[in-house]
């Protein structure tokens, strides 16, 4: 018996994971999946705007938001376990996968390993490549401040990087959910997320063999995953699509969410206008 609304919990791959479930049982299925060190609660604009035409999934990855932590190391690996022991335990068969930025390593990692269960793939401020050694130990350095100087200070070093200049004028609301997210994420978790992070293997070279169409949104301000990341992957796909999100940085999808599910909702209704 399926349960719609928010925060919901089920038991997924040893430990309880939270989620949002909105829209009709025999809509097309969209699963979203969240950045670091923030949580399922970003996507509320966009269950808003596609919830009526389709069934809209957003949840919490495994430490983060409302979902468990569990008791083993983190890989991208087991995130896409997760996710995958998600959907069988939700009995989706098929999805589109949107992920933003840690949520679009998952993503690629998934359809790279598990092909046949997606329609396609919608890539945001997120890339392809692994993490060079400087940005290994940066990651590293990360984790050790924290220890030293905690999560608040974490979150104001972060916001620089993942909103645009203009949107700390425009976007007030969002910064302070942003910032909110980010102190409420476990020391622990972040340790073993930014571990996960700069450990992951690239994606770059499978992705030729992606044969479901792909959109791909970049914030026009990216500076951690910048446009020319989104150029390069959009290059590697012959089935893709590129799109620049204006007046917007490393979240596009909350500072400038107008556009953004703009973008979102034309990709999609082709893709089941198609079928």
């Amino acid at each position: 018996m399926r349960q719609t609304g928010k925060n919901i919990n089920i038991k997924v791959n040893n430990i309880i994971q939270s989620y949002n479930d909105e829209g009709s049982e025999k809509a097309p299925v969209i699963i979203f999946i969240h950045g670091f060190p923030l949580n399922k609660s970003m996507w509320e604009s966009q269950e808003k705007a596609l919830k009526d035409n389709y069934r809209v999934i957003t949840y919490d990855i495994r430490g983060h938001g409302n979902s468990e932590l569990g008791t083993v190391d983190f890989s991208i690996d087991l995130f896409v376990k997760d996710l995958l022991s998600f959907m069988d335990a939700l009995k989706i068969e098929k999805t589109i996968i949107c992920g933003l930025s840690m949520g679009g390593y998952i993503a690629l990692n998934a359809i790279e390993k598990h092909p046949e269960r997606f329609t396609a793939l919608i890539l945001s401020d997120t890339n392809c490549a692994a993490d060079a050694p400087e940005a290994k130990e940066k990651r590293m350095k990360t984790i050790e401040s924290i220890k030293e100087n905690g999560v608040e200070k974490l979150a104001n070093d972060l916001l620089p990087n993942l909103f645009a200049p203009e949107s700390f004028k425009t976007n007030s609301k969002e910064i302070v959910a942003v910032k909110e997210m980010i102190v409420n994420t476990s020391k622990e978790s972040l340790y073993k997320s930014l571990g996960a992070l700069a450990n992951r293997k690239e994606t770059c070279s499978k992705m030729a063999e992606i044969k479901v169409p792909v959109l791909i949104l970049v914030g026009q301000e990216d500076k951690i995953t910048p446009p020319e990341a989104a150029s390069a992957m959009h290059k590697k796909m012959a089935n893709s699509i590129l799109q620049i999100i204006s007046n917007a940085g490393h979240l596009s999808n909350l500072e400038n969410p107008e556009e953004f599910n703009n973008q979102l909702k034309k990709f999609v209704d082709t893709i089941y206008q198609q079928k």
